[in-house]
């Protein structure tokens, strides 16, 4: 016994040692993942920083971009998590990247801006031709806001909500029109249409979930082990047949 007992002693002060060895081993590999996370994640935001400022001429630019493109890659992955078919939203960033290459085209060659030229040098306007798109786009903007609010308002209750749709949209259309009459430039419409090509993916993404829903009964069932419920239920039939008469009733 005292042989036996000392043979226990030697394995656990061998297990302890061991233990320690291990928990410094493990402790080393998780600092080594968690540099090697922060590297990854450096290099991902620095890249993302050092394109923007190389690329598109502001940092400003890599912010927007990282941000827009890693929200829309969160949708989704949550999306596929809860079952979403990936054809889906593979649609969706076809049809966002379509988004961002017209809107790069038409803010790159600054087409807004030389239709609102055209259109005022055409009206005659006595305004200074530096002037005259912002002047044309605001107008046309907020023309084209006025309506769109005035066919929003006849759907409404109320005169209050009617007026505030005219009044909202009206604002909005100025804004957008003296947005789209500034000369961006090739560099400029690019980077605008990355952003809107990410947005748009996002923004497309949820708007097919809140069209067809999520199917719950079939996320529900991914987490229950039906076919051992049904296994064991057909192995409790059977033994029930084939039990001797009064046992088990």
């Amino acid at each position: 016994m005292a042989l036996v007992q000392a043979h226990i002693e030697l394995a656990k002060a061998e297990l302890s040692v061991i233990g320690g060895e291990l928990a410094k081993l493990i402790g080393l590999v998780v600092a080594a993942i968690v540099l090697v996370l922060f590297a990854v994640s450096l290099l991902i935001l620095g890249g993302s920083l050092f394109l923007g400022e190389w690329l598109f001429g502001s940092m400003g630019w890599g912010i927007l971009h990282g941000v827009l493109l890693f929200v829309a890659l969160a949708i989704a992955f949550v999306l596929l998590g809860i079952g979403i078919a990936p054809r889906r939203i593979g649609f969706a960033f076809l049809w966002s990247v379509l988004v961002g290459l017209v809107v790069a085209v038409v803010f790159g060659l600054s087409l807004p801006n030389q239709a609102y030229a055209a259109i005022g040098e055409s009206a005659g306007l006595a305004i200074d031709p530096g002037v005259r798109p912002l002047a044309v786009g605001t107008a046309l903007g907020a023309l084209i806001g006025f309506f769109a609010g005035a066919v929003v308002g006849l759907n409404q209750h109320g005169f209050g909500p009617r007026l505030a749709a005219l009044l909202g949209l009206t604002v909005v259309g100025a804004i957008v029109g003296a947005f789209t009459s500034i000369t961006f430039g090739p560099q400029i419409g690019i980077a605008l249409g990355i952003a809107a090509g990410y947005a748009t993916w996002s923004i497309l993404m949820g708007i097919d979930v809140a069209r067809t829903g999520v199917d719950v009964e079939a996320l529900q069932q991914r987490f229950i082990p039906t076919q051992s419920i049904e296994t064991s239920k057909e192995t409790l039939e059977w033994l029930r047949r084939r039990m001797p008469p009064g046992i088990g009733s």
